[in-house]
């Protein structure tokens, strides 16, 4: 099965996460730091930035792949995609300031709030359906 809205995410959050690698490489390249953050505010701030979109990201995009497998595309589901990847690009400007910045909170309040979401969308899909899951044509057949 096709799942379109899980593969345009998967790929925005690949590209995604090139960018942020990309991003710590070049002051590592102009500071010539090779391993560790060589004293470097910005390179750790940057680091951590990749390392939390890491962390947060591969769960969630597992959620949507089940979450559409289960009830399919809908407009919502590619609502929620989309503010994933507004939400990891703000957190990740927000990350280079010296101070909290709305960036920053936001993004890591929407990251939470779509997490969240489709952890609450999954479990609902599967504990509360009443009705009895078809089986798939070919089971269907051995019966």
């Amino acid at each position: 099965m096709l799942l379109p809205i899980t593969l345009t995410l998967a790929g925005a959050c690949a590209l995604l996460n090139m960018w942020l690698g990309i991003r710590c490489t070049r002051i590592r390249i102009a500071d010539q730091v090779l391993h560790g953050d060589g004293g470097s505010t910005l390179l750790v701030k940057r680091m951590r930035a990749h390392a939390n979109f890491v962390e947060y990201v591969p769960v969630t995009l597992i959620l949507f792949a089940l979450v559409e497998l289960a009830v399919g595309t809908s407009i919502w589901l590619w609502g929620a995609a989309l503010i994933l990847v507004v939400a990891r690009i703000a957190h990740a400007f927000g990350m280079d300031a010296d101070k909290p910045t709305v960036w920053r909170g936001g993004g890591a309040t929407l990251t939470w709030l779509v997490m969240v979401g489709m952890a609450a969308t999954a479990l609902i899909i599967a504990y509360g359906a009443t009705r009895e899951v078809p089986a798939p044509p070919a089971m269907a057949m051995i019966r």
